[in-house]
């Protein structure tokens, strides 16, 4: 069985919700933050939408879109 190339259709009447996409995180110079991965940092730079330079104190880190990782403090 193959999936259809054509999206669902959601009717206004339904009784289920549409699927919400989580938001993008929005970072700015001097956020403390922390990643799963690296521990805790400050956000040291900002690259619009595509990604944001940590400074995690032992090493700095270039930290790319979706911020599933990361978290603000």
């Amino acid at each position: 069985m193959t999936k259809s190339a054509v999206p669902k259709r959601r009717l206004s009447t339904s009784p289920f919700k549409d699927p919400v996409t989580p938001a993008c995180d929005r970072f700015a110079v001097g956020d403390r933050v922390t990643h799963d991965t690296y521990g805790l940092g400050q956000v040291i730079g900002v690259e619009e939408d595509i990604a944001v330079l940590v400074d995690f104190g032992s090493q700095q880190e270039r930290i790319p879109t979706p911020f599933s990782k990361m978290s603000h403090l």
